[in-house]
């Protein structure tokens, strides 16, 4: 049924017995109907059944508009909610990476009073390499590295930055604290005294679990320099037993971080002592060809200096 577009409400009933209405009275006397006057009623309740009939599609019409605009609305509605939690589920992820990168910022601020002890800081390369998991020397965490890093950071903006050229030759913008200052020499693990070794262990593993790292890898580490402190040769008064424990500690902890996470790792927990005495021999091979050198050079010198006549 076709909608109604005037409101059968306000139509007014027609006077069927003027002239105007005069055919539609003929039409009905021509059919049948006795007289005018009974054509003029008849053609009256034809109209008013007409119009009860048009008000009542009106008054449906009206009711299912209604519930078509109540409808809009309700869909509306959803919309804007669903909207607006989209909205606040961004701008709440967006909340947590603010805080999850800028971690320092959103730290609640400690009621304890300023410590009279320093406070070890290493430098930012070592933090970012100890965030990434990944391979760091200990010379970082000795005093020495701790004091190299107390300079820079007082002196330097780590968020600076600084053009430097990458392992293909190109140059780059990296921040300061991005690298390490080429001009900081950095001792190798091997060539760490055992002092230095001791200031320098303690304090990578409070860094390890600050940084995040896993349980198992930070005990694996506590048992490993543990290990090596309490070995054997650890106080032997053969120096290069004692050098050959720092040496299997930096041998072994590289090849680990090379190795980690890939289908051929391994724990260095526990102690090889087979490669610990090779380690020893690869030191004392390396001090007899540094003598067997020496004295060739001298040799070499004397030799030479018999060739000029004395004066």
């Amino acid at each position: 049924m076709a909608p109604l577009l005037d409101n059968p409400n306000d139509a007014i009933l027609p006077d069927f017995e003027t002239a105007e209405h005069a055919a539609a009275r003929l039409s009905l006397i021509n059919s049948g109907v006795a007289d005018d006057a009974q054509a003029a009623a008849i053609l009256t309740t034809l109209w008013t059944m007409s119009n009860t009939t048009a008000k009542q599609q009106w008054a449906e019409q009206l009711e299912e508009a209604a519930r078509a605009a109540e409808q809009a609305k309700l869909h509306a509605l959803a919309e804007q909610a669903e909207a607006q939690c989209l909205l606040d589920e961004e701008r709440d992820a967006a909340r947590k990476e603010e805080r999850k990168r800028n971690k320092s910022k959103f730290t609640p601020v400690s009621s304890a009073k300023v410590p009279s002890t320093p406070v070890i800081i290493p430098s930012h390369y070592a933090v970012r390499k100890l965030k990434a998991g990944e391979y760091v020397e200990l010379y970082y965490f000795t005093n020495d590295g701790v004091r190299d890093a107390k300079k820079t950071l007082l002196s330097s903006d780590p968020d600076s930055l600084v053009l430097t050229a990458g392992p293909d030759g190109q140059q780059t913008w990296v921040t300061a604290g991005a690298i390490r200052d080429p001009k900081s020499a950095v001792t190798k693990d091997e060539n760490l005294s055992w002092e230095e070794f001791n200031q320098a262990a303690p304090r990578m593993i409070i860094a390890m679990k600050q940084h995040e790292w896993p349980e198992d890898r930070v005990s694996m580490h506590v048992q490993f320099w543990t290990a090596l402190q309490t070995h054997r040769w650890r106080h032997d008064l053969d120096e290069l037993r004692q050098r050959a424990l720092l040496l299997y500690q930096s041998q072994q902890r590289r090849l680990w971080h090379l190795t980690a996470g890939g289908p051929n790792g391994w724990s260095i927990a526990e102690l090889n002592n087979d490669l610990i005495v090779e380690a020893r021999e690869e030191l004392f091979n390396a001090q007899r060809s540094k003598a067997l050198a020496a004295l060739q050079q001298v040799r070499t010198s004397s030799l030479n200096s018999s060739w000029y006549p004395a004066v």
